[in-house]
């Protein structure tokens, strides 16, 4: 397998970042937590590509919710500044692994 380098610039640019955000902010605009990070989102984007290109970047705690419908079970959720570091990831990774799958 090809070894891959140099993603951690396209990681953390704040373009990346960015679309990141807007991405993991799709249809949970509303949620108190979302629209506090979107009221200010260059503030907290900028704060967030600091954190991760210093190394002081540490994931927030998961809130866990139970859900009944259509089955019960229990959900464990990301802080949004998590999701979208999940995001940005993704963004970066999913063309070198989309290339190699199977049709």
């Amino acid at each position: 397998m090809k070894r891959l380098g140099n993603l951690w610039p396209q990681l953390t640019s704040f373009e990346n970042l960015l679309a990141a955000a807007e991405s993991a902010a799709a249809g949970k605009r509303s949620r108190p937590d979302v629209a506090a990070f979107l009221l200010d989102l260059e503030l907290h984007l900028v704060q967030l590509q600091r954190e991760l290109l210093d190394g002081t970047y540490q994931p927030g705690g998961y809130r866990t919710f139970e859900l009944r419908e259509p089955k019960p079970r229990r959900i464990s959720a990301a802080p949004f500044r998590d999701r979208i570091v999940h995001h940005a990831l993704t963004r970066v990774l999913n063309p070198f692994f989309e290339k190699r799958f199977s049709p």
